[in-house]
């Protein structure tokens, strides 16, 4: 399991899994739940490429980030092979 601290955010924790290269049981700890729970519903087994493409731009309010932006953010930390922090 992944653990990644973001920033910018209210959520405090992202937490996921990666198995046979699709993301699985992401979490956001804090946050809006509804939100949380939607991002972590429609990243549900796609690869961290398709999903770092379709959320690293998105913006919440005026902070130039947001929840699934970080989220984006954690997998490209993956990828770069480092534990997400």
């Amino acid at each position: 399991m992944y653990h990644f601290t973001p920033a910018g955010v209210c959520a405090r924790e992202i937490t996921y899994d990666v198995v046979d290269g699709k993301v699985h049981g992401v979490h956001f700890e804090g946050g809006c739940n509804g939100s949380g729970k939607g991002v972590a519903a429609l990243a549900e087994g796609h690869t961290p490429e398709e999903l770092i493409a379709l959320l690293k731009d998105i913006e919440c309010k005026t902070k130039g980030t947001s929840c699934p932006a970080q989220l984006a953010r954690a997998l490209e930390q993956m990828l770069e092979g480092g534990q997400p922090q």
